[in-house]
């Protein structure tokens, strides 16, 4: 590792993460930093902030390409937001969001969660409210637990060959798979170096058809899994931009990766992957309608953005947990012990602010995959997977090109 500026930017984070385990997702940085690190006594959080800034002022000195200069800068002004919260300093949560993700947000319109509701009652025909629809069609797509295995395996198998076709991936790359229980997510990608990583699926929350083929495309193929190893092969081992080997959560970095995740379905298999989903799950000795699952899942595509505002609630309104609760079931159309169980994720000191990520990484990557012009798809995702790219930096890039994402 040659530049300095580097090097200390993997040792703040790794004494960041000392202060909230977890900050630092993923390191396959220096094995002898991380041990110095950790045999240091637990930093201060003011220091740290302090030491964040003045690095962040000598990035901007470093010899250092213009990418690689606004990817460290966005990363430290967030990490420092991060060290001040630590440290006790009053920042308001729609600010601190801004900083940490270089995203504006605020609440989402009711018309449009209204306007998806009509579109279900549309494709979900029948008897009862259309709560009671979709709770009939959501069970219809729930997995047998003892098929969730096989149709992991057969997911991940179909997925991994894509990525492959269309982007590529490093000789001997692997993901282990693990089921758990009782977590406050769905399914987590642990990167451990040399191209292997390690998902783990949450059987608490259930899996469904849906879900299940969107979890594996979003931590393996072409997702997270396809993107660190993307990163280890060309940006680290390459071209020695050791900042890759650090992933830091609640930082720009994070809605970009979280956002080419969110379309890992379309990138790998296209706009229309209903027939996919049928054939695959048939492999697997589950009925799958495609078609229906395509249309619904575009459907209630707007209804992501409930989740943001129940975060808001919480931590910008002051909402009471009981208010929060309500507002997810009726929008999101779940029983309220589903609605609870959304709740420690948004609670949570180290993931509150994460939902962002998702919502508005997935808004702005859709964007600009979109404004791709005459650049084929799988070129422009690549970019995502290889390039240290920020949220800011892609607003930048967006033009008045026709949209091509259908």
């Amino acid at each position: 590792m040659e530049l300095q500026v580097v090097r200390e930017y993997l040792t703040l984070g790794l004494r960041m993460d000392r202060l909230l385990p977890g900050a630092v997702d993923a390191y396959t940085g220096p094995a002898a930093l991380r041990a110095q690190v950790a045999g240091e006594p637990v930093p201060d959080p003011g220091e740290l902030r302090l030491g964040a800034a003045e690095l962040r002022r000598a990035v901007a000195d470093a010899d250092l390409s213009p990418q690689r200069r606004e990817f460290l800068t966005a990363q430290l002004v967030a990490m420092e937001t991060t060290c001040a919260r630590l440290a006790g300093r009053p920042i308001g949560f729609v600010a601190e969001v801004e900083t940490c993700f270089q995203t504006t947000i605020g609440l989402g319109d009711p018309d449009v969660y209204a306007q998806a509701h009509r579109q279900l009652r549309r494709l979900l025909p029948g008897l009862g409210s259309l709560r009671r629809r979709v709770a009939r069609y959501r069970s219809g797509e729930e997995i047998p637990k003892e098929r969730i295995g096989d149709c992991v395996q057969v997911l991940s198998a179909d997925l991994r060959a894509r990525a492959a076709e269309r982007f590529g991936l490093p000789a001997g790359e692997s993901v282990q798979y693990e089921i758990v229980d009782n977590r406050a997510w769905s399914g987590f990608n642990s990167y451990l170096g040399g191209y292997r990583s390690r998902v783990s699926l949450n059987v608490a929350q259930g899996h469904r058809v849906s879900t299940l083929a969107h979890l594996i495309a979003h931590e393996a193929y072409p997702g997270h899994h396809t993107e660190h190893c993307r990163k280890e092969a060309g940006a680290i081992r390459v071209d020695g931009q050791w900042e890759q080997s650090m992933f830091v959560l609640n930082t720009p970095q994070c809605v970009v990766a979280e956002g080419l995740a969110e379309l890992g379905v379309y990138a790998a298999v296209g706009p229309h992957w209903g027939a996919w989903a049928t054939a695959l799950f048939a492999e697997a000795g589950v009925h799958v309608d495609g078609e229906l699952l395509e249309a619904v899942d575009l459907a209630t595509t707007t209804l992501q953005a409930v989740r943001q505002d129940a975060m808001l609630m919480l931590h910008d309104r002051g909402a009471d947990e009981d208010d929060v609760v309500g507002f997810l079931s009726r929008w999101l159309l779940v029983p309220e012990f589903r609605a609870y169980r959304l709740l420690p994720f948004l609670t949570d000191p180290l993931w509150r602010a994460y939902t962002t990520t998702y919502v508005e990484g997935s808004r702005l990557v859709r964007r600009w995959l979109a404004a791709r012009g005459p650049v084929d798809l799988a070129t422009r995702y690549s970019r995502l997977l290889d390039e240290p790219l920020v949220p800011a930096g892609l607003r930048a890039e967006l033009t008045t090109t026709p949209s091509s994402f259908r």
